[in-house]
């Protein structure tokens, strides 16, 4: 399985944010999506997962699955963590696991999600509680509760302290290792396996 991106064109607000990129990332390889503040990285993480439109070219997965789209393949973790302040931790979990990955074994991935992210001893607090790398945290444990092939990753170490971005190298290796996908977005090393760098410069077009 791979991912493909062909001669991507991104306009935002007017404006060329992205332009000419094309990429391809296999089963069991982790992209590093690189460049310098402005570059299009986010835009281009947003546009793969089917969030933005294109102006021009294609993103698909070889081979394709008829029974399953794109997007229903993918984990896009942002700037946001997508945490109801309401909601206690398990609470925030359990939704994400049923909404992405159904009711069968929603509570079984939930406690998954949450012994790998280091968030068992918090499961009952509101997530109003937490703390930015808490929520952090909580944003990305989404990632083990509800199992998809391709991850999008942007700026995942944001607020984490040095022990939870070793965690979280593991826990990305550990899907690699698996068969599956990553694009990460980063500026700083994230100790990952298997990776290769792709490097946007200003005007969003491939170093």
């Amino acid at each position: 399985m791979q991912l493909v991106a062909e001669n991507l064109v991104i306009e935002r607000g007017g404006r060329v944010i992205v332009s000419g990129v094309s990429l391809a990332v296999q089963s069991g390889e982790a992209l590093l999506l690189t460049g310098a503040n402005g570059a299009g990285k986010t835009t281009l993480l947003r546009a793969l997962a089917g969030f933005l439109p294109l102006l021009s070219g294609a993103v698909r997965l070889e081979p394709a699955d008829d029974d399953k789209p794109l997007a229903e393949a993918v984990h896009a973790i942002g700037h946001a963590n997508a945490v109801k302040a309401h909601l206690t931790v398990k609470e925030n979990l359990l939704f994400w696991a049923r909404f992405l990955g159904g009711e069968a074994g929603a509570a079984a991935r939930t406690d998954a999600a949450l012994n790998a992210f280091a968030l068992t001893e918090l499961e009952e607090f509101p997530a109003s509680y937490l703390s930015a790398g808490q929520k952090r945290r909580l944003g990305l444990a989404r990632l083990v509760a509800a199992p998809r092939p391709i991850w999008l990753l942007d700026e995942p170490t944001v607020s984490l302290d040095a022990a939870s971005t070793a965690s979280l190298a593991a826990i990305v290796n550990a899907h690699t290792r698996g068969g599956g996908m990553v694009i990460a977005a980063t500026h700083l090393p994230l100790g990952l396996e298997r990776t290769r760098e792709f490097r946007l410069q200003r005007g969003g077009k491939a170093a």
